[in-house]
């Protein structure tokens, strides 16, 4: 995180809600202190102005310069970054673009509407941007985590003109019934900066999707161990896998993947990563830790928020 941390003080592990949704927590072990990262999930870029001439007003019609470029057709093969993600050798969840599956296809956000229905998961999309996730309640409604805080928004305001696209299949865990989820979401909203308990958007709408606590701040300890693996496909035959403390650092760096595309992924594989002696009889997959310079769960701008370390 480096100089994106503003502040740092301390939280108890026991005012970090991580208990299951049902409201039962069955996690009687011990709590040990670990580093939280509250995310403003700020992933939205501003609405740039029109250019302007020199005296303010507007570009004359007929002036120099070239006409600005039209924007091109969002492609999910192209902009985005083919991957599994697995806890041991289970696989969690698969964004995969195989010949026949329409599970990526993306929609306006009219469009969009009329396949959603209560306790769906949403998905907008756009090139350079983060995703953003959000949980359909009904009535044109989702709610969603937006620059910390949870909020209920019309569909097509959250948007905010991303195509989107139903995305309950990506994750692999058994889900809660429709309505739990609607009321897991409509639960907190309302909750912001610290009395939230995910880093972003994606967390928040699985969390209340799935209610697994691995989706929240600290929902699991870091002992050393890496159990999570996230394994990016670079062709049909090759692939390269990192592995990671907890599915929380994980889905920063899948996003941060989404956010700067699929070619500059490739590019940051091929400059950046060394891989290890590939195990034989997997010549085909390398494993890394990300690179020396880089934390495993990146942050940017866009992302990064306070740091509270206990």
């Amino acid at each position: 995180m480096g100089n994106q941390v503003e502040k740092l003080t301390h939280l108890s592990y026991k005012e970090v809600p991580t208990a299951d949704p049902t409201g039962v927590d069955r996690d009687d072990g011990p709590r040990i202190g670990v580093s939280y990262i509250f995310s403003n999930d700020d992933e939205d870029v501003e609405p740039q102005p029109p250019p302007q001439g020199p005296d303010g007003g507007g570009l004359p019609d007929g002036g120099d310069g070239p006409p600005p470029p039209q924007p091109q057709p969002y492609d999910p093969r192209l902009h985005e970054v083919e991957c599994s993600v697995f806890y041991r050798d289970e696989c969690i969840y698969q964004k995969s673009f195989a010949p026949g599956s329409a599970a990526l296809s993306t929609y306006t956000p009219e469009n969009l509407l009329n396949k959603c229905k209560p306790g769906d998961l949403v998905e907008f999309v756009s090139q350079a941007q983060y995703p953003h996730w959000a949980v359909y309640v009904g009535n044109f409604q989702v709610v969603h985590l937006h620059r910390l805080e949870v909020i209920n928004s019309f569909l097509t305001d959250a948007s905010q003109g991303r195509r989107g696209r139903v995305v309950n299949d990506l994750y692999r865990y058994k889900p809660l019934s429709p309505s739990a989820v609607v009321r897991n979401a409509l639960a907190h909203v309302g909750a912001k900066e610290r009395e939230l308990s995910w880093r972003n958007s994606e967390s928040f709408a699985a969390w209340c999707r799935y209610g697994k606590r691995e989706f929240k701040i600290g929902g699991e300890l870091r002992i050393g161990k890496q159990p999570y693996r996230l394994q990016i496909q670079l062709s049909a035959q090759r692939s390269h896998t990192l592995e990671f403390q907890s599915l929380e650092d994980l889905i920063m760096e899948k996003r941060r993947n989404d956010q700067i595309g699929r070619a500059a992924v490739l590019q940051e594989l091929a400059t950046h990563l060394h891989p290890a002696e590939p195990e034989e009889g997997d010549s085909n997959v390398a494993r890394t830790t990300p690179p020396p310079g880089r934390p495993p769960a990146p942050s940017s701008e866009e992302e990064d928020g306070e740091a509270v370390a206990h």
